[in-house]
């Protein structure tokens, strides 16, 4: 699905944890803010800074211990107002995208987009 970027996003993470299907996680904290994104844990696998990383794509395999359902990577979109993205996996209020103009890769704000028709 095709969307316009409605307000600018700017990562805070310079260096998102991406790792690999299989790869052991430490769980830290849920995420708790005003935002509605539900079930990201902050997580860090070896080697790596933390990162959040959806509920959805965790195997707990003890209390704050899991291992990666799939492959992720935590890269978030820098964009503009009036950019294009194709919206691929929206994931609790978070979309994974691909940006029009050059590919790139990465999550946004559900709320920073429009729906294209």
């Amino acid at each position: 699905m095709k969307y316009v970027v409605i307000e600018g996003h700017r990562s805070e993470y310079p260096r998102p944890i991406c790792f690999a299907k299989g790869d052991l996680l430490e769980i830290g904290q849920r995420y708790e803010g005003e935002e509605a994104w539900q079930d990201w844990y902050l997580c860090t696998c070896v080697g790596q800074a933390p990162g959040w990383v959806p509920g959805q794509l965790i195997e707990r395999v003890g209390v704050a211990l899991g291992r990666a359902l799939e492959q992720y990577s935590a890269h978030e979109l820098d964009v503009d107002p009036g950019q294009g993205v194709e919206g691929l996996r929206p994931l609790n209020g978070w979309m994974w995208c691909r940006r029009q103009a050059n590919g790139e890769l990465g999550w946004l704000p559900c709320e920073k987009l429009r729906l294209l028709i």
